[in-house]
């Protein structure tokens, strides 16, 4: 028995054999029967095993204050051994202070950890992502990590995106203030004080304090008046804005009339009011009217009694007098209408003398070949004050005609003022010629017969004459023509197309928008970024670039087709902006004309976006712009481009340069620095780059890094550099760059390689992977800009358009008419994707019609005419679709 207790013994744990052993012993000692003891079981349990360690404390987020480090602690049981990570790589066991204890109740080992952070480790780390450690923790069943910490340099920058402005307001009326702090890290919080008071909302229902940090006042009351101030803190500073002071004024009001007075001796009776109710408060208007009113009070007898006292004690008119009277006013009659003479003819004369360089009568139109003869150059003493909307000089352009060929005189073909038309095969021969002078204050125009016809082969010379003097030389002082970013043609009721290439705008003139008969000088410019003021105000961003279209004033018959490109980011499920059209006045001011998803009736266009680019419908030539704000609650973001230069080679200098350009992501943009850096003698060293911005009012970090110390020097002293978020966000069309200038050891180092990490801080960013030899001549990389393609830059009459006229008509004629079944154009609209808003098709004389000219803008260069005739056999319409067959070639 004994032997047998000692063979189970050793199975089981020390602990268990002593016991055991302890036992057999007692029991050795005692004089028990043996055969009655209980027999152990065949196993024992075994003890259970040590769980995964468990975070008791997880490090947390941290920043640095100036040069005070950061410490970052954890804690986990069970645990027997535990380290940080940071950044992927293991952290120094001389760097740990470590602490170990018991914990009371399940009696298992606890060990805590505590690492210090510094500046420096924060700066010197390179790549996209924020400095960030883990802790991990081991035990004997396995390993567990705690959640990352991530550790940021705390900084509050000292200027304000945007200050409070003050302001005048009326009793009750709502009132905005707003705010923008300055950009830091952590993000700065937000108090607006009054009068130096903290204005607690929850406190004061008046008050308001938005999620963008600005201030409303619901209803502006008489104490709303003080001085208020946008306070920013962080962890590191606070910030004051300027203090803006709002004042709330008190229209005064007039009290209700007194009673009338008692009738006097003038047989009148009077009353009064006072304007107290309320009276003017801070400089509010005071009451319009008079104070007093009188009234007769004997109900007209008293003066009916005086009159007739008045004729009786008159004393007769003296023979003779009358007719001196009459004499007289007749002589001062004749002088009157002699002096009105006088200025008249003075008027008409000074008149003649400004018109006489504009208007050319038709006989000497047609001895001249249509070229007025007595032209004069624009007047240069132009009173007028410039503004940007105002079209052109138009006597500096030119296209030509295909038509007939006109023999003219040696002296009047070599004129400088001559003015070939584009080229179309638009007119018949000229049987007679009439031409009718227009002469207005903003457009010229010449108007033809509308039996007027030009055979091929000829050409018509023509000279604008309707021009206006003073009006054209003041604008073609403001919108200069510059190369590659402007172009014109003659256009007449037949039509045409404008395009600036590889920029993305182009403006389409439909089939009979200009009245049959007339022609105008037409022109599409962009307008550089130093030459206009940007259409974004507050928090808003330019989208596109600013376009001028003119002559302005002209009347169209029918819209025409505005495409701009743009930079927003709308691949979003939900809609991250407010977009807006805006339209530059005579005075310079910029005006909303609509804001995308809020038309009405009374919308004077009709916008259709793209992902890209935007096209605008509208009735009325000028300059316009397109801008947008982020859509609470999401940020929006913008497309950009980033563009990486160096000077061409051979380098004979040890200086060297690398130019980055922070740039909208439209073809545009990108053409502007194009041509900017050949100017320069830059060479693109590769494609562009495309970084999401988003409106999070966090600047743009660029940073090299990887520089072989042995042959190349930076020169740039700190870790980085930043362009400010506004600077970007604003929308300014001026290029925005960053310069990394380096220095060789000499001149036998001709190989650089490096990296050059562009981010916004919080967001996005790119790394250019660069690797050069600067010795090396490269060959001239200018890619072409997204959808951009060898268009001409003016296509006049048929040849501007996929759709021929024909099969319009018919289209037209067949989708027109509202149909019970809806299968008209309405239906179109929808297959096409323009139904947005229908409305604004509904009330056009042919809405099928202003569809087709959108469905043309919207396939510039690829206007085929399958998309268009598979939404028409998706509609059923066989009888159009026959008439595309076999008129058409799709």
């Amino acid at each position: 028995m004994r032997s047998l207790r000692m063979r189970r013994v050793q199975v089981v744990g020390p602990r268990l054999f002593l016991l055991l052993v302890w036992g057999w012993v007692v029991s050795a000692t005692e004089t028990t029967d043996y055969s009655d003891a209980e027999v152990l079981p065949d196993s024992f349990p075994s003890a259970p095993a040590e769980p995964l360690p468990e975070f008791l404390l997880e490090p947390e987020n941290g920043f640095i204050v100036k040069n005070r480090p950061v410490q970052l602690r954890c804690r986990a049981s069970p645990a027997t051994q535990i380290y940080f990570k940071c950044n992927g790589e293991w952290v120094n066991q001389n760097d740990h202070i470590t602490r170990e204890s018991l914990d009371q109740i399940t009696g298992l080992v606890v060990r805590e950890v505590e690492i210090s952070v510094s500046r420096t480790q924060v700066e010197e780390l390179f790549g996209l992502e924020d400095y960030w450690c883990q802790c991990v923790a081991w035990s004997s069943a396995g390993t567990t990590k705690s959640n990352r910490a991530y550790v940021r340099i705390a900084y509050l920058r000292k200027n304000f995106e945007q200050e409070p402005l003050g302001r005048e307001v009326r009793l009750e009326q709502e009132v905005l203030l707003q705010c923008r702090p300055p950009e830091g890290m952590p993000a700065a919080e937000v108090d607006w004080l009054k009068n130096e008071d903290v204005i607690n909302p929850s406190q004061d229902s008046n008050f308001l304090i938005t999620i963008d940090h600005d201030l409303i006042v619901k209803q502006a009351r008489l104490s709303d008046t003080a001085n208020y101030t946008c306070v920013a803190r962080n962890v590191v500073a606070k910030r004051r804005s300027s203090t803006a002071t709002l004042i709330v004024y008190v229209d005064g009001g007039w009290t209700e009339w007194a009673k009338w007075s008692a009738c006097g001796t003038e047989c009148t009776h009077w009353r009064s009011r006072e304007c107290q109710a309320p009276p003017p408060i801070n400089g509010g208007k005071h009451c319009s009217g008079s104070m007093m009113e009188s009234k007769n009070c004997t109900e007209g007898l008293c003066a009916r009694n005086k009159k007739i006292s008045v004729e009786h004690t008159s004393h007769p008119i003296p023979p003779g007098m009358g007719v001196a009277v009459y004499t007289g006013l007749v002589v001062a009659l004749l002088l009157s209408i002699i002096m009105a003479l006088c200025v008249g003819v003075l008027a008409y004369r000074r008149r003649c003398r400004h018109l006489h360089g504009d208007i050319t009568d038709s006989s000497s139109a047609l001895t001249a070949a249509f070229h007025p003869g007595n032209y004069k150059p624009p007047r240069q003493d132009n009173p007028h004050p410039l503004h940007s909307s105002a079209p052109p000089d138009l006597t500096a352009t030119a296209g030509t005609f295909r038509g007939p060929l006109f023999s003219l005189p040696q002296g009047v073909s070599d004129s400088p003022h001559k003015i070939p038309m584009t080229t179309s095969p638009l007119l018949d021969p000229l049987p007679s010629l009439k031409i009718k002078v227009y002469n207005s204050s903003t457009l010229s125009s010449l108007e033809l017969p509308a039996d007027m016809s030009l055979g091929d082969g000829e050409i018509l010379s023509l000279k604008s004459v309707g021009t206006v003097g003073r009006e054209r030389d003041f604008h073609s002082h403001t919108l200069s023509r510059e190369p590659g970013l402007s172009t014109s043609a003659t256009l007449g009721s037949l039509g045409g197309r404008l395009t600036i290439p590889n920029t993305g705008v182009s403006l389409l003139v439909p089939p009979g928008t200009i009245p049959q008969g007339k022609f105008y000088e037409m022109y599409l410019i962009i307008n550089k970024w130093d030459k206009t003021t940007l259409p974004s105000e507050g928090s808003q961003t330019v989208l596109s670039p600013v376009v001028s279209c003119g002559p302005s004033g002209m009347l169209l018959n029918r819209p025409v087709v505005l495409t701009l490109p743009h930079c927003a980011q709308l691949d979003t499920p939900t809609p991250d902006w407010t977009l807006t059209l805006k339209t530059q006045t005579h005075q310079g001011a910029w005006e909303e004309v609509l804001t995308v998803g809020e038309e009405t009736l009374s919308s004077p266009c009709y916008l259709q976006l793209e992902e890209e680019c935007c096209h605008v419908l509208m009735e009325q030539l000028g300059t316009y712009g397109l801008v947008g704000q982020s859509c609470p609650p999401r940020p929006a973001c913008k497309r950009l481009q980033l563009a990486l230069f160096a000077p061409r080679a051979p380098c004979l200098s040890l200086d060297y340069s690398l130019r980055i350009y922070c740039i909208h992501d439209t073809p545009h943009a990108l053409k502007d620095v194009l041509d900017l850096e050949r100017s320069l003698g830059g060479v693109l060293l590769e494609d562009p780059k495309p970084l999401l911005f988003k409106d999070s009012y966090h600047n743009l970090r660029l940073s090299i890094h990887d520089i072989p110390h042995t042959y190349w020097r930076s020169k740039l002293l700190a870790k980085y550099q930043e362009i400010p978020f506004y600077h970007i966000w604003s929308g300014s069309q001026r290029p925005l760059h960053c310069t990394f200038s380096l220095e060789r050891a000499s001149l036998a180092v001709s190989q650089l390689a490096c990296k050059i990490c562009v981010r916004q801080v919080e967001g996005e960013g790119q790394i250019f992977q660069l690797h050069t030899d600067i010795q090396e001549t490269l060959p001239p990389h200018s890619p072409l800009p997204s959808g951009s393609s060898c268009l001409p830059s003016s296509q006049v009459g048929p040849y501007a358009f996929r759709l021929p006229d024909s099969i319009r008509q018919k289209i037209c004629a067949s989708l027109d008419a509202p149909s019970a079944r809806g299968c008209d154009w309405r239906l179109l609209a929808r297959s096409l994707g323009f139904d947005r808003y229908l409305n604004y098709f509904a009330t056009k004389p042919s809405p099928t019609g202003v569809l087709l000219d959108l469905w043309e803008a919207c396939h510039q260069g690829d206007a085929d005419l399958v998309s268009l005739a598979t939404a028409l056999e998706e509609m059923g319409k066989s009888e159009v679709l026959v008439v595309m067959t076999t008129d058409g070639d799709c």
